[in-house]
């Protein structure tokens, strides 16, 4: 035998309390029925039958309130075997807005080849929170959610031309994604459950960090237990940055103060970042192929991810019993509502 809530078994002790208190009342109204002395008319409210019906309307009252009390204290016995299921992971993705991305060495171009591929993550996902991190020289976050469709919009409205701020920090959208996650599970109020979604970000872009210490942030991550998941986008070769109006026209190609084009790659040493951060973190870096994004391999890996965190769980759970106590409780208060004060008197005039 064990209880929901124990404590409310202090409340028994009101039990003696409320017998001294109906003893005390019957014993002030035999008083005072007694002062008018014994007649034809008083003697049947003082005899012996009558009291003994007073006691027992109130032996149901107080019994009827200890079980009542006792159930609210939630008896448990016994014990059965449930299955529980933890459901989806938390998922970031920290995409990289900057001008590079603009390239087209990925059909139709970086960026807009990279939120295809993000389209069809979204529509493959179940339960899952996701979070959307957008960064160029600095990053801005779309808060963690589950509705989908939310999040491809927002997708679908931003663009390079968009950011405040030019460049590339992958340290800051990485601190940004670590924010986000932790600021989720706290207003959540699970940040200290021991059944914590798994946490990732995932991590796209050419690479081409202009500012900040991706490494050392990678570090804070892996102290969170975020694990990165790192897409490099882009060639080795190199390839020209489109340049275009705010209304979106094509006017030619980027280029610096000497007149010669700026080229941008994905090299050596950006992948070489991009793989120790995920290293750090756990997770993965994936080089993506001549003309992908490279997502269908990071897919899979969430996909383990996700048939982990629900795979069953057996756990024992007592079972309730409190409505057998309580029924019966409920039942005996009704009763001694429903039985009159002076039915024995009545009779006794009838019969009279």
């Amino acid at each position: 035998m064990s209880w929901a809530d124990p404590e409310m078994l202090w409340l028994l002790g009101l039990v003696p309390v409320a017998v001294v208190a109906l003893w005390w009342n019957a014993a002030r109204r035999q008083r005072a029925t007694e002062m008018f002395g014994k007649s034809a008319t008083v003697e049947p409210l003082i005899a012996g039958r009558a009291k003994w019906w007073r006691v027992t309307r109130a032996t149901l009252m107080v019994v009827g309130a200890a079980l009542v009390i006792v159930a609210f204290a939630g008896p448990q016995y016994g014990s059965r075997t449930r299955v529980l299921r933890k459901r989806g992971i938390d998922i970031v993705i920290a995409l990289d807005f900057s001008k590079s991305m603009l390239a087209r060495d990925v059909h139709p171009s970086r960026i807009k080849r990279a939120k295809g591929e993000l389209e069809r993550l979204l529509s493959d996902l179940d339960g899952d929170r996701v979070g959307l991190v957008a960064f160029a020289g600095d990053a801005m976050a779309f808060p963690m959610t589950v509705d989908y469709s939310a999040v491809r919009l927002f997708l679908r409205d931003l663009g390079p031309m968009d950011m405040p701020v030019g460049g590339t920090a992958i340290g800051k959208a990485l601190i940004a994604s670590k924010r986000l996650v932790e600021s989720s599970n706290e207003s959540r109020g699970d940040e200290n459950s021991p059944d914590r979604r798994s946490k990732v970000v995932i991590l796209l872009t050419d690479g081409e960090d202009h500012e900040g210490d991706p490494i050392a942030a990678a570090e804070e991550l892996r102290a969170a237990g975020i694990k990165v998941y790192a897409v490099g986008i882009g060639s080795g070769s190199g390839e020209p940055i489109p340049s275009y109006t705010a209304d979106g026209t094509l006017t030619g190609h980027v280029k610096d103060a000497d007149g010669r084009l700026v080229m941008t790659s994905l090299s050596a040493e950006n992948e070489d970042t991009l793989e120790e951060i995920a290293s750090i973190t756990g997770g993965k870096y994936v080089r993506a192929e001549e003309g992908t994004v490279g997502m269908t391999e990071i897919r899979a890996e969430l996909s383990k991810l996700q048939a982990s965190e629900r795979k069953a769980r057996r756990v024992t759970v007592h079972e309730n019993r409190f409505a057998l106590v309580l029924l019966p409780g409920f039942l005996l208060i009704v009763l001694e509502a429903l039985l009159p004060e002076a039915w024995i008197v009545r009779r006794r005039r009838r019969e009279a």
